[in-house]
């Protein structure tokens, strides 16, 4: 297998996303990094489905973890009978899919592929549990193949010494742009916002830029009209949960009204990502309501006092009339035009 995360950052290394080994699947808890580094440890597909559920990995994470979920669900599943088998990594193919609802489109191709690999390593006489973990892996490399000529369109756009802001943690996005900047010796500064109520850009996004050598800057979510407007900001770039074919986006909360602010301020919004065929229009996009809980307390300590409501909806909509392009691996889409990524060949993503 050839691995495709050299030159990436800690977060990107491949065993520091999820991994299984002896029985086990790892996953660095991003909640606490860099903080601390620590590793939630699974020994059932069940713990998996808990743990990105609950955020311990999010952005493109939950896509190796749920493969190799997979892996575990092959190996809880030994001793059953073949049909029994059968059903058993089925049903855990969809509670791993649907693990956080707004991506389970994308969960499910890669679970259920899981799941027909090991079916198909159990009649061929192989050990399904390797199979599903080989095949996560390989899936694991072509996602940041893909990535990689999404970050490489995406540096194209940033002049040289310019400045970018940043929305939230693009996970392999980022990996990609940082060595796309490195392979052509192009510098930027670069501002993330904080994105409360997980802080994922200043935690995440901003660790992997500053240990890369860029000159990066964190400003809470309520400073990007201020930075727009003094700080000379080149372009805005966030990556997407989902992408509709009519345009329509969804991303970390907060994407919204920094897309309104871009337009006001005339700074190009770029989004990557690859489109998702079955979603039509802005109306097939689940939006997720998360425990407000983090947003009334901040790492454990109440910010109100108990008569307080919260809210926390995980994610917001951005209308294709504030998107300035789509980036993708074939290229940079209008928003409005994105049925057209599917005129051509499309390469299996997942």
């Amino acid at each position: 297998m050839k691995r495709m995360d050299e030159g990436m950052p800690f977060l990107l290394q491949y065993e520091n996303v999820a991994w299984y080994e002896n029985g086990k699947v790892r996953i660095l808890d991003r909640r606490v990094y860099p903080r601390e580094v620590r590793f939630e440890v699974c020994e059932t597909y069940q713990e998996v489905v808990r743990a990105i559920a609950d955020m311990v990995t999010q952005s493109a994470g939950p896509y190796t973890a749920v493969g190799m979920g997979m892996a575990l669900a092959a190996r809880q599943a030994r001793g059953k009978k073949p049909e029994e088998q059968s059903v058993f990594l089925r049903q855990a193919a969809h509670d791993l899919a649907h693990a956080r609802p707004t991506t389970a489109n994308r969960y499910g191709k890669i679970t259920f592929r899981c799941a027909a690999v090991a079916e198909a390593a159990l009649e061929a006489g192989r050990d399904p549990v390797s199979a599903v973990v080989e095949d996560t892996l390989e899936s694991l490399g072509r996602r940041y193949g893909a990535m990689q000529l999404v970050g490489d369109r995406l540096e194209e756009l940033i002049p040289e010494g310019g400045t970018i802001l940043t929305q939230c943690y693009g996970e392999t996005v980022i990996g990609a742009l940082i060595r796309a900047a490195r392979r052509s010796g192009k510098t930027f500064r670069v501002f993330c916002a904080e994105t409360r109520p997980f802080l994922q850009g200043a935690r995440l996004t901003a660790s992997c830029f500053a240990q890369a050598g860029f000159d990066t800057t964190v400003l809470t979510d309520n400073m990007v009209a201020c930075i727009m407007e003094r700080e000379g900001v080149d372009l805005f770039t966030s990556a997407a949960d989902t992408i509709a074919l009519d345009g329509h986006i969804a991303n970390k909360t907060g994407t919204f009204q920094i897309a309104i602010l871009a337009k006001y301020f005339g700074v190009p919004y770029y989004v990557t990502g690859i489109p998702d065929r079955d979603k039509l229009s802005a109306a097939d996009i689940v939006v997720e309501q998360r425990d407000p809980g983090p947003v009334l307390s901040s790492w454990g300590v109440p910010n109100t006092v108990p008569e307080v409501k919260g809210v926390y909806p995980s994610f917001d909509v951005t209308p294709p009339h504030l998107i300035s392009g789509v980036v993708t691996d074939k290229g940079v889409y209008v928003p409005y035009l994105l049925r057209q990524y599917f005129d051509s060949e499309v390469r299996d993503f997942y």
